[in-house]
């Protein structure tokens, strides 16, 4: 926010023009001055909360002047609502109050008793019996001070009230009439709480807190000061023990104080440098930061990205068990939403590797995070943003845990594509064994009870490419949606590899996939791999023009891999998909031979030309010296 509009209102000769005055010229201006003075405009100062400029409005309560009235309340950020004397604060219930609401507005008012120095009746609990009734009223009061425009009294005072109820409001934080913090900043700070608890045991430690308090307040907090904070914090928590650092009820409690005694500044402090807006949620541009792919390019994680999803998964699992169970699951995803939705719709953890009790290991957590960001990388980044990705460099932003992958457009161009997540469609006609093949993928057992797919299904493992590298391979099983996908030509685009799968047990698998190419041409511009399942049973004779070795010969590709998911040698086929998906100009349909290869009688005719010019350059020199 730039600009703290403050509209000055409040019946006649409750000294309104006089307290600006005072606060503009620094003393009390005891000339007569015009009732109603010009707008001004203060710019910020060293003192200014959030570094705002300040334009004060002052007007006039008379009833021919309502219509300007109307108009600045309706502009204004904040009301400084002014009364000075008995009458003038029965004003502020009966008429001021409700003129206000009736106007639609939703601005904080600060109220101001002003001419102090004219009453004697001071002490706190006067102030406390005047004040407290109407704040409690009308809960839009922000807050209420005393001051005196002769005196010079809380004049700045005043001012700074108006401009920090608008900079650091209290009203979503604190509610007054309950006494506790509101649900969504208690969420937020559980937040807060949870990334600053590094080793996740519940409690901040002294070196987490002098974290917090650097990154907060960028200043350390000294020894005594971090034991008046223990001491505060024991004394109003019940039971609480501060010997092992500061929990979570502890942490919560600290923050109340502060509203308590009208210190919420402190609290928007830390919530501002978590990236929490005045509505308390979190800022677009920092869970939405932008990140731009290009037409045939690809997100996938960085070394950085990696290595805190990594972290991360190691500090959960509490059991090192090797996998995280649903309590530890629900306990990382704390400070989120929840699951991502699309991990939801596609049943998660069966879309990767999980251990014997069906918890998520370290590899299938990386795994499915490669694929997240593959698919859909701003989900990535806003889940970075939720469980407190810190980029290496503070002067990078959370997109430095991804990189863009160059674009691979030209896929019939010889080598490899600079790819370490590569996505391949199973295709092929129903029954031919594609569920199988992704459990097989997982390393699940064979089920030999037919299940017919209806929605896609993906599922997604690391592969070990020849030479050790390693590459994360995404199979996709299309479903009922099969005919839709593959008129697609976004969907197209996005897929390295098709893998046409048949039964090779069933006389009439083969045709479904001859059927597809002919009705999708398109398909011929994509790399392929013809594969045949169910290997271990007896082969049959294909229903088709052309057999199938005969058909693949026929576009000059290799003849169908024949495998099943019942044999341990079922993971070559995933390595030749992650080969063919790496390396894609390896597996494309070729509708003729290929140029032969005129490569030695370059080098022959390169080298009679050197040997006669050498000739004739020897020749030249022997009639010379004749």
């Amino acid at each position: 926010m730039a600009t703290v509009r403050v509209c000055v209102c409040g019946d006649e000769g409750t000294g309104k023009s006089s307290l600006i005055a005072s606060l503009v010229k620094d003393v009390f201006v005891s000339n007569k001055i015009q009732p109603v003075l010009p707008q001004i405009t203060i710019p910020p100062s060293i003192g200014t909360p959030e570094n705002v400029t300040t334009t004060i409005v002052d007007t006039s309560a008379r009833p021919q002047d309502r219509t300007t009235l109307r108009k600045e309340i309706r502009k204004s950020n904040v009301i400084l609502l002014v009364y000075s004397d008995h009458y003038s604060y029965e004003r502020v219930a009966l008429f001021w109050m409700p003129y206000f609401r009736s106007l639609g507005v939703n601005v904080p008012v600060v109220l101001c008793a002003n001419k102090s120095d004219l009453t004697d009746n001071t002490t706190p609990q006067v102030v406390e019996d005047e004040m407290l009734p109407v704040m409690n009223e009308f809960r839009e009061i922000d807050s209420c001070i005393r001051a005196s425009a002769r005196e010079h009294q809380n004049v700045n005072e005043t001012f700074f009230l108006c401009q920090k109820a608008v900079t650091h409001p209290i009203a979503p934080l604190f509610d007054y009439k309950e006494g506790n913090l509101k649900p969504v900043c208690v969420s937020a700070l559980k937040r807060i709480f949870y990334l600053c608890d590094k080793d996740q045991d519940g409690y901040l430690n002294d070196d987490e807190i002098q974290e917090f308090q650097a990154k907060c307040f960028e200043k350390p907090l000294s020894p005594e000061d971090l034991d008046n904070i223990k001491l505060s914090i024991a004394k109003s928590v019940p039971g609480s023990d501060t010997t092992k650092g500061v929990d979570m009820r502890g942490f919560l409690q600290l923050n109340k104080i502060y509203a308590e005694k009208g210190r919420h500044e402190t609290i928007w402090i830390i919530l501002r440098k978590y990236h929490y807006t005045d509505s308390l949620s979190l800022e677009d541009n920092f869970i939405h930061p932008k990140l731009d792919v290009p037409e045939y390019a690809s997100a996938e994680l960085s070394p950085a990205g990696y290595r805190f999803f990594m972290d991360l998964f190691l500090l959960f699992d509490k059991d090192n068990d090797g996998g995280l169970n649903n309590y530890e699951l629900s306990a990382l995803f704390a400070p989120t939403p929840g699951l991502p939705q699309s991990w939801m719709e596609s049943s998660f953890p069966s879309t990767t590797v999980r251990n014997e009790a069906g918890h998520i290991t370290l590899q299938g957590w990386l795994a499915q995070w490669s694929m997240t960001t593959f698919l859909e990388p701003k989900t990535t980044l806003e889940y970075l943003a939720y469980l407190g990705f810190e980029p290496p460099n503070p002067r990078e932003s959370i997109t430095s845990a991804l990189k863009v992958t160059k674009s691979r457009k030209r896929r019939r161009r010889p080598g490899r594509v600079e790819r370490n997540v590569v996505l391949c469609y199973i295709i092929g006609g129903s029954g031919a064994g594609k569920s199988s093949l992704l459990d097989a993928f997982l390393n699940r057992p064979f089920d030999g009870l037919y299940n017919p797919t209806i929605k896609p299904r993906r599922a997604v493992n690391s592969v070990e490419l020849q030479g050790g590298k390693q590459c994360y391979l995404i199979l996709e099983e299309l479903g009922e949606l099969e005919p839709a996908i593959l008129e697609n030509q976004v969907r197209l685009d996005s897929c390295d590899l098709i893998c046409y799968a048949y039964d090779s047990s069933d006389p009439d698998s083969f045709s479904h996939i001859v059927d597809l190419r002919k009705r999708y041409p398109q398909l011929d511009d994509l790399p392929s791999i013809y594969t045949a399942l169910k290997a271990d049973k007896d082969k049959t004779t294909q229903r088709s023009e052309l057999q199938p070795d005969q058909y693949t010969s026929s576009l000059m590709m290799s003849t169908p891999v024949h495998v099943s998911v019942t044999w341990n040698s079922i993971g070559e086929l995933f390595v030749a998909l992650a080969e063919a998906a790496t390396n894609p100009s390896t597996a494309f349909p070729k509708s003729e031979e290929p140029p032969p290869d005129r490569t030695s009688i370059y080098l022959a005719l390169g080298a009679t030309t050197c040997a006669a010019v050498a000739a004739f350059m020897i020749w030249r020199r022997s009639t010379n010296s004749i």
